[in-house]
């Protein structure tokens, strides 16, 4: 899938949606190591950015982004429309990202 039609929106300029398959999501779990923690914690002391938990969220997003997109895939969707992320803490340190949108079938207008 083209990542050009994955948005936020309700539609894609110059197409019409032809088919709608319903909602697709990809779910992570993510929790950062002790030693991450410790590396965190003491950027922390610092303030500013904390570029250890920066990292963490992206690759977080990307893996429930990607695991979406193989989801429209397998459902024949070309685009998803109202995409959005969600993100809960689980338990103390494990955070689970879902990434979720609609899956649909979109054509030129």
């Amino acid at each position: 899938m083209d990542h050009t039609f994955v948005t936020t929106s309700t539609g894609l300029e110059g197409y019409k949606v032809t088919k709608q398959l319903g909602l697709v999501r990809g779910i992570t779990v993510r929790s950062r190591s002790a030693l991450g923690n410790i590396a965190g914690g003491f950027q922390s002391l610092f303030g500013g950015r904390l570029s250890i938990y920066v990292e963490l969220c992206e690759n977080a997003r990307e893996e429930a982004y990607q695991l979406m997109l193989q989801h429209a895939n397998v459902m024949g969707a070309n685009a998803i429309i109202n995409m959005r992320y969600d993100a809960n803490e689980v338990m103390q340190g494990v955070t689970e990202v879902l990434a979720y949108g609609t899956a649909v079938v979109v054509e030129p207008a």
